[in-house]
């Protein structure tokens, strides 16, 4: 089956000096409170995706490899779409969105995808990632949830799975994106998944240019 013609992805803000400190702080130093508003921001970001996406959506964060799990002792992917959700009930009463938080596994350990290549990032996450159930996701739109978009390989690997087993589409909500420009690549358009990314994270009618990372 094809990749999406097209995946929507959105973000909150850049990921500078203090949305990095603030997540760091989150995954690592493990300061709890930290979550709630970040969660507000990943919420933010989501409402972008109005007035196009679903009124259904199924939410599945992007998952972490049980030994990383383990170590952490959480996921801040799941952490902040859990309270992202609970703004979006209140703000967005019309929209039905559902949490899934296991219909993605990270069955293989991968290294750190910090300072490596946009090539070697997408070699390090080949077959990363498996559907545990694919009966929850065939025929669901699915909105894909992380902390950190940076060159989209975590969002085409995850969103290439979730489409091969059946899901109808997927969109992509991270917390922060990198500042860096990305390629674009010509071809067919089946042959992509095609990420859209504002230039103005913090203005929802921002139109943005279209990139296709392969």
């Amino acid at each position: 089956m094809a990749p999406p013609s097209f995946v929507r992805a959105v973000s909150y803000g850049v990921y500078d000096g203090s949305m990095r400190a603030a997540i760091h702080a989150l995954k690592y130093d493990r300061i709890a409170p930290l979550a709630r508003e970040l969660g507000a921001r990943l919420a933010a970001a989501m409402a972008q995706l109005e007035p196009d996406a679903p009124r259904r959506m199924l939410v599945v964060p992007v998952p972490l490899h049980r030994g990383r799990m383990a170590e952490r002792g959480f996921n801040q992917a799941r952490t902040l779409a859990a309270e992202a959700l609970r703004r979006l009930r209140i703000s967005h009463p019309e929209w039905r969105l559902e949490l899934s938080a296991s219909s993605l596994v990270r069955q293989r350990s991968t290294e750190s995808q910090a300072g490596l290549t946009p090539r070697q990032r997408r070699q390090n996450l080949r077959g990363a990632f498996f559907i545990s159930d694919s009966e929850a996701v065939r025929g669901r739109h699915v909105l894909l949830v992380d902390d950190i978009f940076t060159t989209g390989a975590t969002a085409r690997a995850c969103g290439r799975i979730l489409v091969e087993a059946g899901a109808a589409s997927v969109r992509v909500a991270t917390l922060a994106r990198a500042q860096r420009q990305f390629p674009l690549a010509a071809g067919e358009r089946g042959n992509y998944i095609h990420l859209s990314m504002p230039d103005d994270a913090g203005n929802a009618a921002a139109l943005s240019k279209t990139v296709t990372v392969h």
